[in-house]
C-alpha cells in the first residue's frame, strides 16, 4: 500500500466518520444523557466494530452478499426495524438523572453488533476493503482496517463530547425531551438511504442505444413525380 494511497484513505475515514449519521446521532444523545465517562465503550465498540467489518469485507464477505442477495435484502430490513426501536429508545430516555428510568448507555458489544445494521457503516466498510485495498493484500486489508479504527475514534469522541457540551443546557425536563425527541428523528431520516435504493446508472452505450429506439421514425414524403 503505498503512501499516497494511506493518506487518501485517512482523509476518506475522516470525512465519513466525522460526518452525520446513525452513529455520531447516538453518541450526541448519549454524551447529553449519559457523559463522556459512561460512554467510553459505546465509543470503543463503534471502533473496533468497523474494524471488524472492514476485515470481513476484506476477506470475503461482500463477494459472500453479491452471490446471495437476499441476505442483503434481510439485513436492510432487520436493521431497518432496529434502528426505528433505538430511535424510540433515543425520543423516551430521561436523561442519567432518573434513576427510575433504567437507562444505560450502549455497551461495548451492542455498539459493536450495532455496525452490522447500520447502512452507513456497510457503505464505508464497503468502500474501505475495495477501494484502498487493490492489491487485495491480507496486510493492506490489515493496514485499512487499523487505520479506520485510529481515525474513526478521536470522530466518534468529538461527538459524544459535543453531546456532553450540550448537558449544561438540557438540565430542564422539556429541553432535555426536545433534544431527545430530535436525536430520535434524525436517526430516523438517516434511515433513507436503507429504504430507497439508488438505481445503478445505466452504461452510456445502452443509455444511447434506448434513446435512440425512443426516437420516432422521420415521416415519409410523398413524392411528386
Amino acid at each position: 500500500m503505498t503512501v499516497q494511497l494511506l493518506l487518501a484513505f485517512v482523509l476518506f475515514a475522516a470525512a465519513t466518520a466525522g460526518t452525520p449519521g446513525p452513529n455520531n446521532m447516538m453518541l450526541l444523545a448519549s454524551g447529553a444523557n449519559f457523559g463522556f465517562r459512561r460512554t467510553i465503550l459505546h465509543i470503543l465498540g463503534i471502533g473496533c466494530g468497523l474494524a471488524v467489518m472492514v476485515l470481513a469485507m476484506g476477506f470475503g464477505l461482500g463477494g459472500l452478499f453479491k452471490a446471495w442477495p437476499v441476505l442483503h435484502e434481510v439485513l436492510r430490513w432487520v436493521g431497518g426495524a432496529y434502528m426505528l426501536w433505538l430511535a424510540w429508545k433515543i425520543a423516551t430516555a430521561k436523561g442519567i438523572t432518573d434513576k427510575a428510568s433504567g437507562a444505560q448507555p450502549m455497551t461495548f458489544l451492542q455498539a459493536a453488533a450495532f455496525q452490522w445494521v447500520n447502512p452507513k457503516a456497510w457503505a464505508m466498510a464497503l468502500t474501505a476493503a475495495t477501494t484502498y485495498t487493490p492489491e487485495g493484500s491480507a496486510a493492506a486489508v490489515l493496514i485499512v482496517a487499523g487505520t479506520f479504527m485510529l481515525v474513526g475514534m478521536p470522530c466518534s469522541a468529538a461527538w459524544a463530547g459535543f453531546g456532553v457540551g450540550m448537558r449544561r443546557f438540557l438540565d430542564r425536563p422539556g429541553a432535555l425531551r426536545a433534544f431527545n425527541w430530535t436525536m430520535a428523528a434524525l436517526l430516523v431520516i438517516s434511515l433513507y438511504p436503507l429504504v430507497v435504493e439508488t438505481r445503478p446508472a445505466k452504461p452510456p452505450e445502452q443509455a444511447l442505444r434506448e434513446l435512440v429506439q425512443d426516437v420516432p421514425p422521420p415521416p415519409v414524403m410523398a413524392s411528386h413525380g
